[in-house]
């Protein structure tokens, strides 16, 4: 093999890492779970542990009269407590909802979460052993 197959080879390699193994694919989702579903049940602790202490939860609302490019902004706090709250119990029968890895690279990945309410698309980090939410941009789905 040529060096120049060899760099090729490595960059290749680089650009495309091997897929995530099962167990990683399994916690990232059991993350996204404990999300939702925390907020289906109202169960304020379930939340908490998916959430980075320094969460940054987003929606765009576009231009308005006090902000142009205007986010609705949330941390863990607020969402903890909006879910101590049951501001998303729901019957268990109507949970239509997903979760899909789209990528993982090391210690972050890249996830969205579908309902019939919100999508909503994270960016995880492994702490330790454990996946957690640090950024969140969601989309509110029309009634």
């Amino acid at each position: 093999m040529s060096a120049f197959s060899l760099f090729l080879a490595a960059a290749a390699a680089a650009t495309n890492p091997p897929p995530p193994d099962a167990a990683t694919l399994a916690a990232i989702e059991a993350t996204c779970f404990d999300y939702v579903d925390g907020q289906l049940e109202a169960d304020p602790e379930r939340v908490a542990r998916a959430l980075h202490p320094d969460l940054a939860k987003r929606m765009v609302i576009g231009d308005t009269p006090y902000e142009r490019l205007g986010l609705r902004r949330m941390g863990k706090e607020e969402l903890v407590g909006l879910t101590r709250q049951g501001a998303l119990k729901t019957p268990k029968e109507q949970w239509n909802r997903t979760c899909r890895v789209l990528d993982v690279t090391g210690n972050a990945a890249s996830v969205r979460l579908e309902t019939p309410w919100f999508v909503d698309y994270f960016h995880m980090g492994k702490f330790g052993e454990r996946w957690i939410i640090v950024n969140a941009l969601w989309y509110s789905k029309p009634k």
